[in-house]
């Protein structure tokens, strides 16, 4: 069994998020094993994978912006919105100029309305909606507001096109190719997808598959692990002194002598020993810090 930590493994191409943290339980022994973020088997790049109390901050983590770099192909839709599905129509883009495209993509920066692929991990009723679309049941996936920050176009030379999107969870870039596509007229699907940062994980700092799995399987896991409080360096820190850990680790309310605001409803508290101790959020009511979550230093 591996310590608590969080596993920043680069996801090869052809292999899915849940494939990677099954393989990776079996061979640590660890049975809480969770991935923050789902990329398609067709992606590749950041995927945190959390081990131990590091699952108990997924929700955190799922809040940071990602970042990715996709290459859209234009004149070619598909009923997944991605190069892998069923083409239903084909036309020649030729004729769309470089600034019809950089216009069309600032329309999508901002708070916008993303209608989901109906081939997603998405669950209607339980049941997944590509699983329902593959046995011909009709899915009709509702419009959700996500946020895109910045999108650049980083290359482009027909028929495809390569940019830069950050952007908010929820967000989907093959739902962003399809509408491009719908925009300039032409249709377009997503060809190549990677998730090159994920808050602080970045790409040229993740571990490639193999070595995670050959390190997995030698037991020396451990040595790879960002640390459980890694993802929330940014929050505000405090210390505890001896008593008021021993509150925290109770579960009471505290006062805390931390500035808050709206971007700092959390912190993130630590013993006199440096040892993390415990998320705590801000109760504006009270004026107290609520331990939200209590690890085991």
């Amino acid at each position: 069994m591996c310590a608590s930590g969080i596993l920043n493994v680069n996801k090869p191409a052809g292999r899915t998020s849940f494939s990677i943290v099954a393989r990776l339980r079996k061979l640590s022994g660890e049975k809480r094993v969770g991935h923050a973020g789902t990329l398609d088997p067709l992606a590749t790049g950041v995927l945190p994978v959390c081990f131990g109390q590091a699952t108990r901050i997924v929700e955190y983590l799922m809040n940071r912006p990602k970042t990715y770099v996709a290459t859209i192909e234009l004149g070619i839709s598909t009923d997944t919105f991605d190069r892998e599905g069923k083409v239903t129509e084909r036309t020649d883009p030729t004729g769309i100029s470089i600034s019809e495209i950089e216009d069309a993509l600032k329309s999508y920066v901002g708070v916008i309305k993303q209608v989901p692929p109906a081939y997603s991990a998405l669950k209607l009723h339980g049941a997944k909606y590509y699983n329902l679309a593959r046995a011909g049941i009709p899915v009709n996936p509702q419009p959700r507001e996500v946020t895109i920050e910045k999108i650049d176009l980083l290359k482009f030379d027909i028929p495809c096109l390569e940019i830069r999107v950050q952007c908010s969870k929820g967000t989907y870039i093959r739902s962003l190719a399809n509408d491009l596509g719908k925009q300039l007229s032409c249709g377009a699907c997503l060809k190549d997808l990677v998730r090159s940062g994920y808050g602080p994980f970045k790409l040229e700092h993740s571990i490639l598959w193999d070595e995670a799995e050959e390190t997995a399987a030698k037991g020396k896991l451990s040595d790879m692990l960002h640390p459980v409080d890694f993802p929330l360096a940014d929050w505000p820190l405090i210390m505890l002194n001896s008593e008021q850990a021993n509150e925290v680790i109770k579960g009471h309310n505290i006062a805390l002598p931390v500035e808050n605001d709206s971007k700092n409803t959390y912190c993130r508290a630590y013993d006199l020993q440096h040892k993390f101790i415990a998320v705590m959020k801000f109760i504006r009511e009270t004026g107290t810090w609520h331990p939200e979550k209590v690890f085991n230093p």
